[in-house]
């Protein structure tokens, strides 16, 4: 694992943010999810594993290329 890997902060703007790991390879996978709770924080990071992330609910997600809000119905 590349332990120089940019991290990526998510906060839940409200209860029941889902976070979901997405595999890399051949096919695509979860690798494990998380909930969030209105005002928690995870703090995540890619690895050789993990290649992607789905975020559902209203999230504030901020990187080194900026922030971003997700929104929710």
């Amino acid at each position: 694992m590349d332990v120089n890997a940019d991290y990526i902060l998510i906060k839940a703007l409200e209860d029941g943010v889902t976070l979901i790991g997405l595999t890399r390879g051949n096919e695509t996978r979860f690798n494990h999810t998380e909930k969030l709770d209105k005002g928690e924080i995870l703090v995540a990071q890619f690895t050789e594993n993990v290649s992607a992330m789905k975020i559902r609910g209203k999230a504030e997600i901020m990187s080194k290329h900026g922030k971003i809000n997700s929104e929710s119905e």
